[in-house]
């Protein structure tokens, strides 16, 4: 019984750390780059014969890739995208990506996160991964269901990161930062008619920051979680920054503070 768990904890963990690619060109692409860690490419068995799909295929081979075939409808099911996935999908092993489930299990005694409520453009998505990526911060704390998917437009706007980021999934957010709270962790949910200013936060040991939708920013479920509200001091009568270009400020806030 313990031996299963192990091993179905273990396997677990394994797959968490899997991003699937869809397309011909991001595929072909992933495949070209020596620095990613492709797993198991997934082919439609309805495909007609492409030169594209010939390198693919090739490809995969002489970098020892699993290769498997589907019919149509369960390439669609594992590219989560039937419109789009030209008969192609490819995971790909990210180091960095985990589950908050067994971050919160054994935490680490100071740490900071980004979290996201509902950001849902791409662009946005992947310009706050590559400044997480690039700066102290421990990770970037993303829901399940909610933000804009890890697709090809997130890693061309993240320029590649997102393979490098260290990226913690949960099923709920609000849930999520819940628990976090009981483990001592500070949750600061940033919005614009906050009392206190970012300028003025004193340094804590767990922090949890956490920024809402493009347009309606944090939502009430999550809003309720949050253990503090942080403005962005601003100046010249600017009301709100571009959530990406926040997330940027919080990101590297330590080494200025």
């Amino acid at each position: 019984m313990n031996g299963d768990s192990a091993n179905y904890q273990a396997k677990k963990r394994f797959f968490n750390r899997m991003l699937t690619l869809f397309g011909r060109k991001p595929v072909l692409e992933a495949l070209l780059d020596p620095k990613l860690k492709p797993y198991r490419l997934h082919l439609a068995e309805s495909n007609r014969a492409a030169d594209i799909l010939t390198q693919i295929l090739e490809l995969a081979r002489s970098r020892g890739v699993e290769v498997q075939y589907h019919e149509k409808q369960a390439l669609s099911r594992i590219s989560k995208n039937a419109q789009q996935d030209q008969g192609v999908a490819l995971d790909v092993e990210c180091a960095g990506f985990g589950d908050m489930d067994e971050f919160l299990a054994s935490p680490p005694a100071d740490f900071e996160l980004l979290a996201l409520d509902g950001v849902t453009n791409p662009q946005n998505l992947g310009m706050i991964i590559r400044s997480v990526c690039a700066s102290p911060m421990t990770g970037l704390l993303l829901p399940e269901r909610g933000c804009a998917k890890l697709d090809a437009l997130v890693i061309k706007a993240s320029a590649g990161t997102l393979f490098r980021a260290r990226i913690l999934r949960c099923a709920d957010l609000a849930e999520t930062l819940q628990r976090s709270a009981r483990l001592g962790c500070a949750i600061y949910g940033l919005a614009a008619d906050a009392a206190e200013s970012l300028a003025d936060l004193r340094a804590t040991a767990r922090n949890i920051f956490v920024l809402g939708n493009e347009t309606h920013g944090l939502s009430p479920d999550v809003r309720a979680t949050c253990t503090g509200q942080l403005r962005i001091p601003m100046s010249n009568g600017v009301e709100s920054l571009n959530v990406s270009v926040a997330a940027s400020l919080l990101a590297f806030r330590s080494l200025f503070r």
